[in-house]
């Protein structure tokens, strides 16, 4: 009998863009049992099927202590994505499963998203949309990258990729905040390393580019909205909970800052009658700027070459929980 590895990634998005993935497993001997549903797959779902396998790629679905204890042959997790806010990496480690994440396969799709919400908000691409569909003609005056100063919180793969796109907008110039900066790089890419306040206080964008952890829960709120310049805006393509939604909804709304770029949310999916969608002075994208057919495809062989790794008896990349 086969090996099984359970795929929990929406159904459309594995068979359309991780065919790739799922012909490296089957080559080397597992059978992929995939989730045939569209959203997130529940706990009771891969109950079903859990005594049966040794290893999954996931999504968002929740890993916990009585999921594990329902998987008794797993080995190995390997998250479809960076964040395993999801995954009890404890509980984990004490099944004996070692998680895994993509960390850096999507940084070239997400710094792009960067950008894109950030252009998006400061030419005011949506309701110049809307409105020429509507059948006016409004005449918009927004603003350019070039000669402003750009804020990066977070200086890793990712916020490193932003720094590599903006120099062709030739910003006047790029300030990052990390708790552990790489000062080497920092250099290399003409970015200055300042500390969190300078970089709220100085910059024209800000971008955010943190994991959600407890330090980072509700590091933008009241008070560092009220701190940034009256002009700036903010783009969060990081964790929804690193920004308190209520500030946020009264920056926006009271004129503390001119817009944001919204990609993740306090909770996803998030509700229709989110007070943020009544606002035209902000961008949203429903948690996707990592997707894209080449990220889906990266990601996913190299989820599929951890589990090949792990059930080998080798030690996988990007190991969590050691």
């Amino acid at each position: 009998m086969k090996p099984k590895v359970l795929n929990t990634i929406p159904k459309s998005l594995f068979e359309t863009h991780c065919t790739r993935a799922k012909a490296l497993l089957e080559e080397n001997g597992f059978e992929v049992l995939s989730y045939q549903g569209e959203r997130v797959m529940t706990a009771e779902e891969i109950k079903a099927v859990g005594a049966d396998i040794c290893a999954a790629i996931v999504g968002c679905d929740a890993w916990t202590e009585e999921l594990f204890e329902a998987c008794p042959n797993l080995k190995v997790l390997a998250r479809f994505g960076i964040g395993v806010e999801s995954i009890d990496l404890e509980a984990a480690k004490r099944h004996g499963v070692k998680v895994c994440n993509a960390r850096g396969m999507n940084s070239d799709s997400v710094a792009e998203m960067t950008i894109l919400q950030a252009l998006a908000v400061y030419r005011n691409l949506i309701n110049l949309d809307k409105t020429t569909r509507e059948g006016g003609w409004m005449r918009n005056a927004g603003h350019t990258i070039h000669h402003k100063v750009y804020g990066l919180i977070g200086f890793g793969a990712i916020a490193q990729n932003v720094a590599k796109l903006l120099s062709g907008f030739g910003p006047a110039e790029i300030l990052a905040y990390d708790m552990f900066p790489n000062h080497e790089t920092a250099k290399a890419l003409g970015v200055t390393i300042a500390d969190f306040e300078t970089v709220v206080r100085r910059s024209d964008i800000i971008s955010l580019h943190v994991p959600g952890t407890r330090e980072t829960a509700g590091l933008f709120n009241e008070e560092v909205f009220r701190k940034m310049k009256p002009e700036a805006i903010l783009v969060n393509v990081a964790r929804g909970p690193v920004v308190s939604q209520s500030a946020l909804y009264r920056a926006l709304k009271e004129g503390w800052i001119a817009g944001a770029g919204l990609d993740v949310f306090e909770s996803e999916p998030t509700d229709r009658d989110n007070p943020l969608f009544t606002l035209d002075n902000i961008v949203i994208t429903p948690h996707q700027a990592g997707d894209t057919k080449e990220t889906f495809d990266a990601v996913s062989r190299f989820d599929a070459q951890v589990i090949i790794d792990v059930m080998g008896g080798r030690q996988p990349a990007n190991w969590l929980n050691p």
